[in-house]
Formats: C-alpha cells, structure tokens, sequence
C-alpha cells in the first residue's frame, strides 16, 4: 500500500495567506528550516494507478500538479484521472472545499458520514460535482466497505468510526454551546482504518480529535502506523500568539503536550509509527530545529510534510 502526504498542514497552510506569525513568516521568506506546507490531505493506493484522496483541501489543485502520482496519464484519453474517489473525515472547510476543483465533468465517488454528505447537499455549491458522475456515498459506523471508483473497487477496505470531535466552526449553534458541543452530532468527525485487500495491511488516518477516549484507546493500541491530529502543542498558542481568541479545546483539537496531551496519552498503547497531520502554522513543531520538535521526535513521533511517502 502506497501512502503519500499530498498537504500536512490544518486550515489556512503555511504560510497562511494573511498570517504574520513567525512560523508563516518564515516560511514565506524561505527559511530552510521552516517549511511550507499545505492544507492536510493524504492519497492512498493499493496498485500506484488508481488512488483515493482522503479529505479533499482548498489546495487540492497545487497538490495534484505537485504529485505525478495524480497526473492524467498521458496515454489517456483527453480528460482522465487516477483519482477514483474522495473519503471525508469531516464538514470542515479545509477538508471538503477542494471537492469544487474536482468539479470539471470527472467520474469518482465521495464518501462521507451521514452529517458530512448533508452539510454538501445543504450548500448548492457543491452540485457543481455532477451528479450523474458523482455518486454520493454514506459511510455506516463501525462497518467496513470496499472503496469503489468509475470502475469498480480500487483494492482498498476503510472502515470510518467515530471520535471525539465537534462540529465545523461555521456550523456552531450558540444556542447549543453549553458543555462544548455547539450542536455537534455523532459523524462530525470521524477517524479511518484504511486496510489493503490483498495484504490486509492497514493503517488509521485520525486528522481531527479532541480528545483520546477509551474506545478509541482499545482501537489504536498495537497499530501499525497512525497520522494523527497535530493541530497545536499547547491548548493556548493561539491566544498567545495573538492569532486567534479560541483555545485547541474550544476548536476541538487535542495538543500535544501536557498531560491529557497526545505524546503523554499515547505513549501507552505501542503503535509502531506514529505521525502528526494538520498541523496548524503556530505549532512550533513546525521548525526544525525547534525544542518542541525535538520533544515530539523523542517521543517517537514524526512531524509530516507535503511529499512524505509511506509504504506499507
């Protein structure tokens, strides 16, 4: 099974277009040690031909042009695509809108949770994806399917469950936010076991969480590969740095330090590689050469960037 991280940054990338943050700064600036990143996205493929895109970022067209992998073959007919289909983990901006650049008359399939496919079929915009060679597909909880294309399955099993998550900011009722929920509902956000036919290898794909909680411990534990939430190292960096007034607990992402913090939280549970993914432009992660780089490596964690290739 081939894994390539086609973006590993959270909302926005880096540098974010109107950020003035260190990280981005630097990163516009191109310093060697800062390097840019894109909004998180990954590609999966059993054979190298036909792949499926796991969330579909606001930056998916630079992310195909800079991944030959996802180029029309050039032996094809006029318009063609190795991408056979798009699963979602959530309704957040920067996971469904690049589902508008797929939009020119290509067959492939999206699957999303029962709450993700209807926050679609509630905005107009996305029936730019025509229907006729779109299908829309809803992922059950808890149960397996095999992953289908134009053609027919592509060779790869997911199973999508649930995780501690809430719903896309956009969406919040502020009526309902007492205890943190803001009208969040089971599907919100949801995490992905991946598993190849042939091999049965798998790996889990979990780039949105608030929190590790029992049962989601019991799943994890002895994996053999994980790209997980890596939003924030600390709960308040962006209050801190004067980028936004909300905390990772109030955006629904859990840090990675401090005690209910991912490093310390997992360490428990032997997973054999272990990898940060949506990873925001004010984690200081982010630069190589940083303490707090330092600290994740040493847990045995790696830190992703666009380009990093997995093989299972």
């Amino acid at each position: 099974m081939l894994i390539k991280v086609i973006g590993a940054g959270a909302g926005g990338g880096l540098p974010q277009w109107n950020c003035n943050g260190q990280n981005s700064v630097d990163a516009r600036h191109g310093l060697p040690t800062v390097k840019p990143r894109t909004q998180a996205s990954v590609a999966v493929s059993a054979d190298g031909r036909q792949w499926v895109l796991l969330n579909a970022s606001p930056d998916i067209r630079q992310q195909i042009n800079a991944t030959p992998e996802l180029h029309p073959d050039r032996q094809g007919p006029p318009r063609n695509s190795p991408i056979k289909a798009v699963v979602l983990t959530n309704g957040d901006v920067d996971a469904v809108a690049g589902l508008l650049c797929l939009r020119e008359s290509q067959p492939l399939t999206v699957y999303g949770s029962a709450r993700v496919l209807d926050v679609l079929a509630d905005n107009s915009i996305f029936e730019v994806l025509n229907p006729d060679l779109v299908k829309r597909e809803t992922m059950a909880l808890g149960e397996s399917f095999a992953v289908e294309g134009p053609s027919g399955p592509v060779g790869l099993t997911i199973e999508a469950f649930t995780v501690p998550g809430k719903i896309p900011l956009y969406l919040e009722d502020e009526e309902k936010g007492t205890g943190g929920s803001f009208g969040t509902e089971e599907g919100d956000t949801v995490g992905l076991k991946v598993t190849e036919d042939a091999s049965g290898k798998h790996f889990f794909f979990i780039p949105g969480c608030s929190g590790l909680d029992e049962p989601l411990r019991e799943r994890l534990n002895g994996a053999p590969l994980l790209f997980f939430d890596g939003t924030l190292y600390t709960n308040d960096e962006m209050i801190v740095q004067g980028l936004m007034q909300k905390t990772g607990d109030r955006i629904g992402h859990m840090n990675m330090s401090g005690p209910k913090g991912t490093l310390e939280q997992m360490a428990p549970l032997n997973i054999a590689r272990k990898i940060f993914i949506h990873i925001n432009n004010s984690n200081p992660v982010l630069r190589d050469d940083s303490p707090e780089r330092a600290t994740v490596e040493g847990a045995g964690w790696e830190v992703s960037y666009d380009g990093m290739e997995v093989t299972l």
